[in-house]
């Protein structure tokens, strides 16, 4: 578990240099005193692990920019991937506040060796008004253009990166996306149509990670109640982690029948691979407790599929509902 005593810590991502886990987090800290002020004041925290359970912290990764920038106000969510040449990449959410409300946008960092990092100028990839929503069509709290997850393309043609957004026709409450960008070299960025449509039940998907598990593809993504259509909070759902069973990883997702993992207690599950075993591991963040909101990272558990594909967890830490049986 990775805690810290004067900082919460919560969206987290991993890479693995194949000696080490390398564990990126956001941080703010606690002597802020509400936890909702933590949003404004997220830096990109930076642990390592031989196990994935014991944590030391290094510096901090990636923090905001001096203003004006697209990321002056903070540093949040973003993911890692190795360029051919071994260069990392380290994609990242940048927000400032334009006339009171956030508004984010996608840039990117480079390192040799996991640890030291140089900001490339940005943003490289932003909301646009063909597809997706603006801050303008005054439709929710924020631009919502966030939590690149970056893969290599499945046939070797160049990288995609997904995000979350919404989509700029629907009901204001349905609007969700997986917003769905392509480049050639991981430094320039074409965006393209959301690889989903509206209308499947959720405000916006959160943290999107395509896994495959046991041949079958799932996108993991997280909505909390409160973002989640009214006809969905009619059904009584807590929200937190979902996997929605997918063709492939760009898609298609069948959102609307996604299977609920988690309950708020735990949230932005992703999947880590275990270098020794290659058995696919989840972690979450400690989100509510019995006082509030809790701000840590669990131990993993290991995941596995069950009939239909319902996903199960070992030793499934509280808050885990799905096929709730120990394996």
């Amino acid at each position: 578990m990775l805690r810290l005593d004067d900082s919460w810590v919560w969206d987290f991502w991993t890479a693995d240099d194949g000696e080490r886990y390398h564990l990126f987090f956001l941080h703010a800290p606690r002597s802020l005193g509400n936890p909702d002020d933590r949003h404004y004041n997220a830096s990109i925290g930076h642990a390592v692990s031989t196990d994935l359970i014991n944590w030391r912290r290094l510096d901090d990764a990636v923090t905001r920019s001096d203003a004006p920038a697209f990321d002056d106000l903070a540093t949040w969510t973003g993911s890692i991937v190795q360029h051919p040449d071994g260069t990392w990449f380290l994609y990242y959410t940048g927000t400032t506040l334009r006339d009171g409300a956030n508004v984010q946008s996608i840039g990117y960092a480079t390192s040799p060796d996991l640890t030291t990092w140089t900001k490339a100028p940005g943003p490289v990839l932003e909301a646009d008004s063909r597809w997706y929503e603006k801050l303008a069509d005054g439709q929710w709290h924020d631009e919502a253009f966030r939590d690149p997850w970056v893969l290599p393309d499945p046939t070797g043609n160049g990288w995609h990166l997904l995000a979350t957004a919404r989509a700029n026709h629907g009901p204001a409450d349905d609007r969700g996306v997986v917003a769905h960008a392509w480049s050639p070299d991981l430094h320039t960025w074409e965006l393209r149509p959301p690889l989903s449509e509206p209308g499947q039940g959720f405000g916006q998907l959160e943290v999107v990670q395509p896994v495959n598990l046991d041949g079958q593809w799932y996108l993991i993504f997280n909505c909390l109640a409160s973002d989640v259509s009214h006809s969905r909070r009619a059904t009584g759902t807590s929200g937190g982690v979902w996997a929605a069973r997918a063709d492939g990883p760009l898609g298609p997702y069948d959102i609307a029948d996604a299977q609920q993992l988690t309950d708020s207690r735990l949230y932005v599950g992703k999947v880590v691979t275990e270098r020794t075993t290659g058995s696919p591991m989840f972690l979450a963040f400690r989100n509510d407790g019995p006082d509030g909101f809790v701000g840590d990272i669990t131990d993993p558990m290991r995941l596995t599929t069950r009939d239909e594909g319902v996903m199960a967890a070992s030793e499934p830490a509280q808050g885990w509902i799905a096929a709730k049986q120990p394996i």
